[in-house]
C-alpha cells in the first residue's frame, strides 16, 4: 500500500453499498504499515498521557459514556500507544488494547503496566480476539483511519456482551473534513464561519505525517457522512442510544477577531461522540 503522496489529489469513494463491505479483509500489511512508519512522530505528539484534548475532554467523556462498573472488562479498540488503556487501568478497570500497528503496540507495552494485555490485529479481521468478550468497548479518534466500517462494527458486536455499550469518538464529520473544510471570516458581519466543500461523498484523503512541508510519509483518513456510521452500526446489530457533540475548549488571544473566533468554536463542534448498545441476536 505504500505510495507516493499527491497532496492535490482527493479520491472519492463509492457508497458503502456499492463497495461490497462483506468482501474479505485486506492484508495486514496495509494500514499497519502506514502507522508503523508514523509511529515515532505520533507517539511524540500524543505522549504518555495524551494530548490536551484527550486529557480534558475525550478520555473523561468516553469513560462517562461507557458507564463501566469496576468488575467490567473493557477493550480500547485502535488503542495506539495505550493512552486510554492506562487511563482506565489507573482508575481500577480491567482493560485490553488492540491496534493494527505493531510499532504503536510496542510503544504501548513499554509505557504501560504488565496488567494490560495488548494485541496486534486488524480491527476488521473476523479472526481477531476470537473467543474474547467485553463489557464495554471504546474507539477514540481512530475510526476515520479505518478503511471499512461494517466488518469492524460486526467485530464489535461479536466482542461485546448483550446490552453493553460501544463508545465511538471522532472528529466531527460534518465540520472537520481534512482539506475539504476551512475557516473563513466575514468582514461585514464580523463573524467567523466554517466553509465545507464536501460532505455527502465518502472520500479517501492522504494526510502527511508529520504534517510539514517535505514530509514523505502519510496516513489515510476516510471521510464519511453521518448516515454511513448509523447505517453500518445498525446493520451490525448495534443501536445508537446517545449522540453528543463536543466543542473545542480553546480560546483566542485578545484581539479584534477573538469574540468571533470563540463563538465559532462553540457553534461548530470539534468532536462527535456516539454510543451504541449491542442488540440481542435475532432468533
Amino acid at each position: 500500500m505504500a505510495r507516493t503522496l499527491k497532496p492535490d489529489r482527493t479520491k472519492r469513494r463509492k457508497p458503502a453499498d456499492q463497495r461490497g463491505e462483506r468482501t474479505p479483509v485486506r492484508g495486514k500489511n496495509a494500514g499497519d504499515a502506514e502507522w508503523d512508519r508514523a509511529a515515532r512522530w505520533y507517539d511524540a505528539l500524543v505522549g504518555a498521557q495524551g494530548s490536551d484534548y484527550q486529557q480534558s475532554l475525550i478520555l473523561p467523556g468516553a469513560l462517562r459514556l461507557l458507564e463501566p462498573e469496576k468488575s467490567f472488562r473493557l477493550l480500547d479498540l485502535a488503542c495506539g500507544q495505550g493512552v486510554f488503556c492506562r487511563y482506565l487501568a489507573g482508575r481500577g478497570y480491567r482493560v485490553e488494547g488492540l491496534d493494527i500497528s505493531s510499532a504503536l503496540v510496542a510503544s504501548a507495552k513499554k509505557r504501560s503496566p504488565a496488567s494490560i494485555a495488548f494485541h496486534v490485529a486488524d480491527a476488521a479481521d473476523p479472526q481477531a480476539l476470537k473467543g474474547k468478550a467485553f463489557d464495554g468497548i471504546a474507539c477514540l479518534l481512530a475510526v476515520q483511519n479505518m478503511e471499512r466500517l461494517l466488518p469492524v462494527f460486526q467485530n464489535v458486536k461479536r466482542w461485546l456482551k448483550p446490552g453493553r455499550r460501544f463508545v465511538l469518538i471522532m472528529t466531527h464529520p460534518c465540520f472537520r473534513i481534512p482539506r475539504q473544510s476551512h475557516w473563513g471570516y466575514d468582514e461585514d458581519k464580523k463573524t467567523q464561519f466554517r466553509r465545507v466543500d464536501l460532505y455527502a461523498s465518502e472520500t479517501e484523503i492522504p494526510i502527511l505525517t508529520p504534517p510539514k512541508k517535505g514530509a514523505r510519509g502519510f496516513t489515510t483518513t476516510y471521510h464519511r457522512p453521518l448516515q454511513s456510521y448509523f447505517n453500518a452500526l445498525a446493520e451490525a446489530g448495534l443501536a445508537v442510544d446517545c449522540l453528543e457533540e463536543w466543542a473545542s475548549e480553546k480560546t483566542s488571544e485578545p484581539g479584534k477577531r477573538a469574540k468571533a473566533e470563540n463563538r465559532a468554536r462553540r457553534e461548530f463542534p470539534l468532536f462527535l461522540a456516539l454510543r451504541a448498545v449491542r442488540l440481542p441476536d435475532k432468533q
